[in-house]
């Protein structure tokens, strides 16, 4: 895939600071699963009024849950701390999706509940689910702890997945039918390291059942393949994003393996150690898939304080995917202030 790149003119003075090219990734950012997440509970505030609870934060970005807990968002880790008295009100499952028991545990409470689940997500556990009804045993391939992999185990019965994380996993995994396994991963691995995994146990159990289409969305495959074809040449690249994105991390690592010098995860501009950055001529930037454009912008300002900087837009290609929100919401409008949340777009101060 061949890079466009597209310059944006700096119409800053030219003063004493050093030259700077800030090569700044197209796709990055939000996803469609992530928009629709913050929708539903953006709008689920609007339709049935503060508060409205979520399980887990609905996206790994404390600045976007810090923000909707400012609008009238309470954030719980279980369902029951959730009071008695604001039982009616509702409670949104995050986009990494939840195991069976929770919409269970939900309606054994008598809660009202919206399901962010991103559908990509939701398509790993139908996949997974097929397997297991046609009578393999599942190997999912992610990250132990990680709260979409904890949401796909907990579709299957005990005992009928197993998790596998590294080509070392792989080597010593043994199952109890070699002939009838199938496979899902993740959505938001690394696309090189997950191939790898995947050939290995290709390579031990010959019979192993792929699913129906890919697990790693294409927001992550995005992502990864514009950092690929920005990072080489970097003297630092940048991913916004957090340290429990499992997407974001990855960024890190591809930006590492496709040429840049140095790579790090960075949250917001006021993490940035300048000493530490010292002397660079081109930095990459690019953002997981929960981190708002606003930080984004955030940083690369910070830098035109610094640098006398010219940014280029490596676009490897346009998103356009969009996701329903529940059809509870359907019909509730949308003000373009409510979009600026939904796009990551809106002011730094609430």
């Amino acid at each position: 895939m061949n890079i466009q790149v597209t310059e944006q003119a700096d119409a800053r003075p030219i003063d004493a600071k050093p030259e700077l090219t800030i090569r700044l990734c197209g796709p990055r950012g939000f996803c469609a699963g992530v928009d629709r997440a913050i929708q539903i509970v953006v709008l689920a505030l609007k339709a049935y009024g503060a508060p409205v609870y979520v399980r887990h934060e609905i996206v790994h970005n404390r600045y976007v849950v810090e923000g909707l807990e400012a609008k009238g968002a309470i954030f719980v880790e279980e369902l029951n701390e959730i009071p008695a008295e604001h039982r009616q009100q509702p409670v949104v499952f995050s986009a990494h999706g939840v195991p069976k028991s929770v919409p269970e545990d939900a309606q054994s409470r008598n809660l009202f509940y919206l399901d962010a689940t991103c559908p990509l997500v939701s398509k790993v556990h139908k996949q997974a689910m097929r397997h297991q009804r046609l009578g393999r045993h599942v190997i999912l391939i992610g990250h132990a702890g990680h709260p979409e992999v904890i949401g796909t185990m907990g579709q299957l019965p005990e005992g009928t997945v197993s998790l596998v994380e590294t080509i070392a996993d792989a080597d010593v995994y043994v199952p109890i039918d070699p002939d009838n396994l199938g496979y899902v991963t993740q959505t938001t691995l690394s696309v090189d390291d997950t191939a790898g995994v995947i050939a290995r146990l290709q390579e031990r159990f010959p019979n192993l059942t792929a699913p129906s289409a890919d697990s790693i969305c294409y927001a992550t495959t995005n992502r990864q393949e514009a950092v690929k074809q920005a990072a080489d040449g970097c003297d630092l690249f940048i991913t916004v994003g957090a340290p429990n994105s499992s997407n974001s991390k990855r960024l890190v690592e591809v930006a590492l393996r496709a040429g840049a010098k140095r790579s790090m995860l960075v949250q917001r501009a006021s993490e940035l150690n300048w000493d530490e950055i010292g002397t660079i001529r081109t930095l990459g930037i690019s953002a997981g898939a929960s981190a708002p454009e606003v930080i984004v912008d955030e940083i690369i300002e910070a830098f035109r304080a610094r640098f006398d900087a010219k940014v280029e837009l490596a676009i490897t290609t346009e998103e356009t995917e969009n996701f329903l929100v529940n059809r509870e919401l359907r019909e509730v409008p949308l003000t373009q202030e409510d979009m600026a949340w939904v796009n990551g777009e809106r002011p730094l101060s609430v």
